[in-house]
């Protein structure tokens, strides 16, 4: 299993895999041949059905330094991933200089078919199982787990640059007010939500705030703001709403909330190295799915959980998410997203709850539902993997 760091991007949204990956590798390919008079970029699948309302081509458009040509092909699905790409360099005289086929795999990762494994595994283990076995055995806990295996400064400094990005989406997000870009006018409700909760007092309040926090990070990510990954640029608003919520109810210290993103981190990372969380792959399940499993966890250990209590809240929080398909309205990540944001930090406060309530012992572990998940992703037909055909995007596309 990776580094978790990989878990976290900092970047501009709307989409990890349709926007920060494309951009991504076409900065990469850019590098590779800056004598190229023009190129040529071929998307295919999901990125090409629902690439314009994700900014797939301005994100290209703006990191190749040559006049491009980009050609939209949604019916054409390569074997290895429903994110590909080609790109072409040519010369003055239109003589192929290069060309490059890769993929988007989710979360801002690039893999091209044959080599997704380049870079070294750190861990030994990669089931929660296990590694919930060895933190029993030592009386330890799983940021302890990571920290065997990654520079613990390394991990700490970049995890206090995570929060503090989150922290600033979520503030950002609650000035911020008018239409979201895109056909559907869609208008900005976290302003709104955070000034009716605040009218109300005690778990009405409490629950109406989260909301807020959700909704202010994914309206900052579908207006293309800064946030973070967590695990994608889709799902990026349930970490920051329930971290930010507990930080402020609870006055959690800066420590203890980047331990808790460690915490998540590694639950994010077991899914990615196990299954995926690339909505194109596996549908939603696999991006706020997998988010609300990583919060569910991070507040456990906030509330002092065991790790088989952790282990539950996060096996809950994804398992109540199992076929959540991927149909975004228009291509954009807006609707059902920002909404889903919303819902999923809410229950993942809940999952955290619930585990709170017994010592961790269930019958359905983590990693089950891990290996049920891929296989309900390949399961599901093309048409509810984020290629805007089916489900709520059904009847939408002639919008874009």
């Amino acid at each position: 299993m990776k580094s978790i760091l990989d878990i976290y991007k900092i970047g501009i949204g709307p989409s990890s895999s349709h926007t920060m990956g494309p951009q991504k590798a076409a900065q990469i390919f850019n590098e590779r041949h800056p004598e190229a008079s023009s190129f040529e970029v071929t998307l295919y699948g999901s990125l090409a059905a629902t690439g314009k309302g994700h900014m797939t081509d301005w994100a290209i458009l703006n990191a190749l330094q040559a006049p491009t040509e980009i050609e939209w092909r949604p019916d054409v699905i390569l074997p290895f991933h429903p994110n590909g790409m080609l790109f072409r360099a040519f010369d003055e005289m239109k003589n192929e200089l290069d060309s490059w086929t890769v993929f988007s795999i989710g979360g801002g990762n690039l893999a091209e078919e044959g080599s997704e494994n380049e870079s070294a595994d750190i861990y030994p283990m990669s089931h929660l199982t296990d590694i919930l076995d060895w933190c029993e055995m030592r009386g330890r806990t799983y940021w302890e787990y990571v920290y065997e295996y990654e520079n613990q400064r390394e991990v700490e400094n970049y995890m206090m640059e995570v929060w503090q990005v989150m922290k600033e989406a979520v503030e950002r997000g609650l000035q911020a007010e008018g239409v979201l870009p895109g056909p559907l006018n869609l208008s900005r409700k976290a302003a709104m939500y955070h000034i009716k909760a605040s009218g109300y007092t005690h778990t009405l309040k409490n629950r109406g705030l989260v909301y807020s926090y959700a909704l202010a990070v994914s309206e900052e990510n579908a207006s293309g703001g800064r946030i973070v990954t967590a695990p994608t640029c889709g799902s990026c608003g349930v970490m920051p709403a329930v971290l930010y919520h507990l930080s402020r109810s609870y006055e959690f210290t800066d420590q203890r909330i980047i331990k808790a993103l460690v915490t998540a981190a590694l639950i994010g990372n077991i899914v990615r190295t196990n299954a995926s969380i690339s909505g194109a792959e596996v549908g939603c399940q696999g991006e706020v799915g997998v988010a609300c499993a990583m919060a569910a966890a991070a507040a456990n250990q906030l509330f002092g959980g065991s790790p088989a209590q952790i282990e539950y809240a996060a096996e809950m929080a994804l398992e109540h998410h199992l076929g959540m398909t991927c149909d975004p309205v228009c291509g954009l990540v807006q609707i059902p997203c920002i909404e889903r944001n919303a819902y999923a930090a809410a229950r993942a406060l809940d999952s955290n709850i619930y585990a709170t309530f017994t010592d961790g012992r269930h019958r359905v572990s983590f990693d089950k539902v891990v290996e049920t998940m891929k296989q309900t992703g390949k399961d599901l037909p093309s048409l509810y993997k984020e290629t805007s055909q089916g489900g709520l995007a059904r009847g939408y596309s002639q919008m874009l």
